[in-house]
């Protein structure tokens, strides 16, 4: 049998038919997975001053955990030490969490602490011994008291939901840490005042 070029056209015509067919479902499908799929320009943004809570926040707890490394090293009490390493586990458990929430949110968190912070951190590497455990332990009482009129104030006033959700799940651990710190101070200005 002789095939000329004639032969194929149906055979042409009909894989033809189903690529084009196969290629609108194909398509189709796409299409319609992008328009279901989220997008970061339709995840809820933040207000301004939701947006700016998160990124004291994010500062904060940079801060706490740096503070709380240098301790680790420099501490001389065991109970400075202990706090210390407290101060870095629950901080940086609050800061996944944090992130996972901005990100919700499409607010980029800073990624270290305040010139501020990284200023009294500088002073407080010059301590040393019961000097630093004191100084270190005030720190602490400051920070942790700021921290709760920041989380007090996002508890009651965040727009967001899921923000104000989150600082008030967050805030007893921080009141906590106050309360821990106020003691350490005590306790740290006694040790100093016997050196």
């Amino acid at each position: 049998m002789a095939l000329n070029r004639y032969s194929f056209r149906p055979a042409m015509s009909a894989i033809t038919a189903v690529s084009v067919a196969i290629g609108g479902l194909l398509a189709g499908g796409l299409a319609s997975a992008q328009t279901t799929a989220p997008t970061a320009a339709s995840a809820p943004r933040a207000t301004h001053a939701d947006s700016s809570f998160l990124k004291d926040a994010a500062e904060a707890g940079h801060a706490e955990i740096d503070a709380g490394n240098l301790a680790m090293q420099k501490g001389n009490a065991a109970d400075v030490k202990s706090f210390a390493q407290k101060m870095v586990d629950d901080h940086k458990k609050a800061h996944s969490e944090l992130e996972a929430l901005a990100g919700s949110k499409g607010v980029k968190l800073p990624a270290e602490a305040t010139m501020v912070a990284k200023g009294k951190a500088k002073i407080l590497e010059k301590r040393d011994g019961t000097g630093f455990d004191h100084a270190y332990a005030e720190n602490q009482v400051s920070a942790h008291k700021d921290a709760v009129k920041l989380f007090e104030k996002a508890a009651k006033d965040a727009k967001d939901a899921d923000v104000k959700a989150w600082a008030a799940k967050t805030l007893p651990t921080l009141q906590h840490h106050l309360q821990e710190a106020q003691a350490l101070e005590a306790s740290t200005k006694a040790a100093d005042k016997k050196k």
